[in-house]
């Protein structure tokens, strides 16, 4: 199959792991002449990263798929995918009742795509969704489009099994790279030039290669470069363990960003999610990191509208958003998925009513963070500059350690650079200031 100087163009849905699988496939394609490309209309090959997690995110996927299916229609040469989490759910409709596009490749996968691909030239239907007990890509390089942060993925799967979370179906269960690939991958990403490297997982905080926990892979990735700074994404409560704590707080490089998913203020509400936890034992944990990490920002994920969830559970999660006062949330109304055990639950909560529930919460977490951020007014924070500012090509916008989001105006500062930005006025999401100049 000739491939050269094709282009490949990846629209990617959902959440960073689907951003890190995207360069794991661009790696993949790389290595047979695909090249990837901005813009949808001069490509060789479309495919569209889906995401299953939430409706939203596949009926927007869904639309796409539809509109691609037009634009091959007027350009018959072009091969149209689909990948990810809905890869299995929509190979029905997708390939065997509508005909809309070529392949369809689930995220255990990938490695197939050079194979499908030269299939789908020939005429045939590429269709690799089944999920693996051992694929993590340890030996793919991601392609990466640039040199500031890089997503990197350390573990895949989940298992949980929280009721209303489709990823271990969409997913399979966890495994996890070895931690001595995760550490020489860091190790180019430095040599790189990259910045900033955030470990990902689906409960990041359970990775375990058989002999090191996620503790010690933070420790040894942020012993690589003491000037690149790590994150990570996402948690689970039950596995923050004290030993993973003082890991992170004594490392100045680790970022004091801490994300747990709290999901409900309800005890009632979190049995039902399978959650593990009683929020009691959740907050005693918050404590536990807020005084080992005091200057630290948090956040959380929010579900409005679980099954039997009543007024009185709904009032408990405001009160937990008050008491722990989060930096952020991301806080969703709950979207019943096939296969998880809350679908059996029914979905009683009316549509209204989860609206107007997801409302305060939003209300009440934008007027906490809001009184959280003007508490940096007048203050100075160190910024990793990752881009010009979408607002204004005059200004610039990075993140600060605790993963607020920084504008100014651009001065003699260039993107890639950590500056300090004295912070002049702020909203619930972003601090705005201006530039510290450097004391040569």
């Amino acid at each position: 199959m000739e491939t050269k100087s094709k282009k490949i163009y990846v629209e990617t849905y959902g959440c960073q792991m689907n951003m890190a699988d995207t360069e794991v496939v661009l790696g993949v394609l790389d290595g047979i002449g695909y090249k990837p490309t901005k813009d949808a209309a001069s490509a060789d090959l479309i495919l569209v990263n889906t995401c299953s997690v939430r409706d939203n995110a596949e009926l927007r996927a869904h639309k796409r798929v539809s509109e691609l299916k037009e634009h091959k229609r007027r350009n018959p040469e072009v091969l149209i995918g689909v990948l990810g989490c809905m890869a299995e759910r929509l190979r029905t409709t997708l390939v065997e009742k509508n005909n809309l596009v070529d392949l369809v490749v689930g995220p255990d996968e990938y490695r197939k795509l050079p194979k499908l691909i030269e299939d789908a030239y020939a005429g045939q239907r590429g269709i690799a969704v089944k999920l693996s007990r051992v694929e993590n890509y340890d030996d793919v390089t991601p392609l990466r489009t640039e040199g500031i942060s890089a997503w990197l993925s350390v573990m895949r799967g989940c298992d949980k099994f929280c009721t209303f979370c489709v990823v271990p179906f969409t997913r399979g269960r966890e495994r996890s790279r070895s931690l001595k690939s995760i550490v020489e991958e860091v190790r180019k990403l430095s040599a790189q030039g990259f910045k900033e490297v955030s470990l990902l997982g689906q409960n990041v905080n359970s990775y375990h290669d058989g002999e090191y926990d996620f503790a010690d892979l933070l420790k040894s990735v942020a012993e690589v470069d003491s000037t690149m700074r790590i994150r990570y994404t996402t948690s689970h409560p039950q596995d923050m363990s004290d030993k993973l704590i003082e890991t992170i707080a004594t490392h100045d490089n680790i970022c004091k960003y801490v994300h747990l998913p709290v999901q409900s203020g309800s005890n009632r509400i979190l049995k039902l999610m399978n959650r593990t936890y009683t929020i009691e034992r959740y907050l005693g944990l918050m404590e536990k990191v807020k005084r080992s990490m005091p200057d630290a920002s948090f956040s959380t994920d929010i579900i409005a509208g679980f099954p039997t969830e009543t007024g009185e559970d709904h009032q408990m999660t405001l009160d937990i958003l008050k008491q722990v006062k989060y930096d952020g949330a991301y806080m969703f109304k709950y979207s019943p998925r096939e296969n998880t055990k809350a679908w059996d639950m029914g979905d009683d909560v009316a549509e209204e009513l989860k609206v107007e529930r997801l409302n305060e919460i939003i209300e009440l977490q934008n007027g906490i963070a809001f009184d959280i951020n003007q508490l940096l007014i007048g203050k100075n924070v160190e910024v990793l500059i990752e881009r010009d500012s979408s607002r204004s090509a005059d200004d610039l916008m990075g993140r600060t350690d605790t993963n607020k989001k920084t504008v100014f105006p651009r001065g003699n500062a260039t993107v890639g650079e950590i500056r300090k930005v004295k912070i002049e006025r702020a909203n619930a999401q972003t601090l705005i200031g201006k530039l510290v100049p450097n004391m040569n």
